[in-house]
């Protein structure tokens, strides 16, 4: 018997081309509960970029003492040589030691991670939203400066584990707060997964009133309640054409703890192949480099699309 495969049958309410901002060595390999010998993520990027996976965000220079996954940032970047630089191969900077870290290595792409509420951002950076967008604005200039390509993340976007609803006004504010230092493109992240379709439609439309258009927006949704490729597809009806994925769905949030797995990226490839949505990516490979990873890491990926494809 032929392996299944999606019955393509194009969808005239989508963009015709979609860009998958693949997160999982980054965002994806932080929240394991043990450290991943660097030669196995070198690997797993080059697998990533075989796959067809044109944006990958390979690691993070924040302090190992906070995030000792990637510690070997550095290291990693150096086994990667030229795989690992250029505007396709963004890297997480938490302050401008972070930036400094990053351009010793080479990076051409950085990204920055913001708080939609005060208490994420005390939490996650130590200081209140507006004090952060201060300590972002130099990190900002001097990459620009430097020439490399700049992403704002955004977290809690659509619910607070501590403050509970976010209101859509406070959160366009805080993108546009990041957007405005000259930031290339903002992520709009749903921390926790609680976001719906209407709480979609609702964001964009007042981060479009802020004049942040859908041509800047990147949309990264956590599958906490299952809600993660209903959200994406309002999204993409919506205009947007970016949408941030983790191979497998590896991921979560280190400093919200209700916070599971990121859209696992064969799920959101299988949807986007059977609306007739080109994506770049080979499905067969990128289920076999997520099979390969779920070796590394002793565990079953909770990708539905890994499951069926490879039972594991």
């Amino acid at each position: 018997m032929s392996r299944a495969l999606p019955q393509t049958e194009p969808a005239s309410d989508l963009p015709p081309r979609v860009t998958i901002y693949e997160v999982g060595p980054r965002d994806g390999l932080q929240n394991e509960s043990s450290s991943v010998p660097t030669p196995v993520k070198a690997e797993f990027v080059r697998r990533l970029v075989a796959a067809g996976l044109e944006t990958v965000e390979t690691t993070s220079f924040v302090s190992p003492r906070w995030v000792p996954q990637l510690a070997d940032a550095a290291e990693l970047l150096a086994d990667l040589d030229e795989v690992g630089r250029g505007p396709l191969r963004p890297v997480l900077v938490p302050n401008e030691r972070g930036l400094d870290r990053a351009l010793e290595a080479g990076v051409g792409a950085v990204a920055i991670f913001g708080s939609a509420t005060e208490t994420f951002a005390q939490k996650n950076l130590g200081r209140s939203r507006a004090e952060s967008v201060q300590m972002f604005a130099p990190v900002v200039r001097r990459a620009q400066e430097a020439g490399l390509w700049v992403r704002a993340y955004v977290s809690m976007c659509f619910g607070d584990p501590w403050e509970g609803p976010v209101p859509v006004d406070q959160v366009a504010d805080a993108c546009a707060e990041l957007m405005d230092l000259g930031c290339d493109q903002l992520s709009v992240g749903d921390t926790i997964g609680t976001g719906t379709t209407g709480h979609v439609e609702a964001l964009l439309a007042a981060l479009d009133r802020r004049g942040v258009g859908v041509d800047r927006i990147g949309v990264h949704f956590h599958d906490t309640y299952g809600q993660a490729l209903a959200n994406t597809l309002t999204a993409l009806r919506a205009g947007v054409t970016v949408v941030d994925a983790s191979t497998g769905g590896l991921g979560g949030c280190p400093y919200a703890k209700s916070a599971t797995g990121n859209l696992a990226t064969e799920d959101l490839v299988w949807m986007l192949d059977g609306a007739g949505v080109e994506s770049g990516v080979d499905l067969d490979a990128l289920v076999e480099t997520s099979a390969w990873m779920a070796q590394q890491l002793g565990k079953a990926s909770p990708s539905r699309v890994v499951k069926a494809l490879s039972g594991g």
